[in-house]
């Protein structure tokens, strides 16, 4: 049996990128924060560029903690999303939106979220992680660090619950 040729970068490169598009085009609340993320294979990195109308305290001037915990929150959430997602992106089995029928399938759902807040978010961009540390068919847990100008000093991290979406078929 002769074995099928593989895929060109390209292509799989287009299918990562249509993928993680759009899933963070389905957190409505990301373009509000300006919020992107920095792919690398199966890596994310969250970036929030620094705006004025994140910061909340304008005496020190620190970031606003609810837009820190959003910014975690959609993280993980995304983070999570590309790692349940990530077996069928490569293989083709999930088509990029606007190639076939199929979207891609609803975000978990959040059902606890807790965040340790570790020292004031400084006026500069903000860069956050996820690690997921436990994914089954119902619930996941996932750890979210957010840090600035070093990643060993993280000004924020969060442990995050969710309800898995249905994976019908």
């Amino acid at each position: 049996m002769a074995r099928s040729r593989p895929e060109p970068v390209q292509v799989v490169k287009q299918r990562r990128d249509a993928a993680l598009k759009a899933l963070v085009e389905g957190v409505p609340y990301v373009q509000f924060l300006g919020i992107s993320f920095d792919r690398r294979g199966d890596e994310l990195t969250a970036v929030m560029p620094f705006d004025e109308k994140l910061i909340g305290n304008p005496i020190l001037p620190a970031l606003h903690g609810g837009a820190t915990a959003a910014f975690l929150e959609v993280t993980a959430i995304i983070g999570l999303s590309w790692a349940t997602l990530w077996d069928d992106i490569e293989s083709g089995a999930l088509e990029a939106p606007g190639e076939g029928d199929a979207p891609l399938p609803p975000l978990p759902k959040t059902v606890g979220f807790t965040v340790d807040y570790l020292r004031s978010g400084l006026p500069r961009d903000a860069y956050a992680r996820a690690e997921v540390t436990r994914s089954g068919r119902r619930y996941a847990s996932v750890h979210v660090s957010a840090w600035q100008d070093n990643r060993a000093r993280p000004f924020a991290q969060a442990t995050g619950r969710f309800v898995m979406p249905r994976r019908d078929g």
